[in-house]
């Protein structure tokens, strides 16, 4: 026979603790917005690789199709805005959401230089750009 120790309720109050900081840090990873009813609600995250005057940017949009994303060069930004639709129906009992909908925006700093936008593809659920410094 094992004997176990029933859970102190430290040992709860320790393991809700973990649970919350859990959730926040999900939350963190896609930067929930501040409320602003125009505003985004999510930024995507993103993958970026230089190689020269070539810099691929890799953007994690999910269930977004391409006449959803809008890619444009502000001076030094480069912003990507659109919006992944809730994909269920109206009707629907939605039993988890992880992965977010609504409006998004990521704005990236580019590094020095003009840049141009080569190619703009959607890739198994992420929006892959091709910049190219002129």
């Amino acid at each position: 026979m094992i004997y176990r120790k029933p859970p102190s309720s430290s040992t709860w109050i320790d393991a809700l603790r973990l649970l919350e900081e859990a959730d926040s840090l999900h939350r963190q990873f896609f930067r929930l917005g501040q409320g602003r009813p125009q505003g985004p609600t999510w930024e995507p995250p993103i993958d970026i690789f230089e190689s020269g005057r070539v810099l691929s940017v890799l953007v994690a949009l999910p269930g977004v199709s391409a006449e959803h994303v809008q890619v444009l060069v502000e001076g030094a930004t480069l912003v990507v805005v659109g919006e992944r639709v809730l994909p269920a129906p109206a009707e629907a009992h939605i039993r988890r959401i992880e992965i977010p909908y609504g409006r998004f925006e990521r704005r990236i700093a580019l590094p020095p230089g003009s840049f141009e936008i080569r190619e703009s593809r959607m890739v198994d659920g992420c929006l892959r750009l091709t910049l190219i410094m002129g």
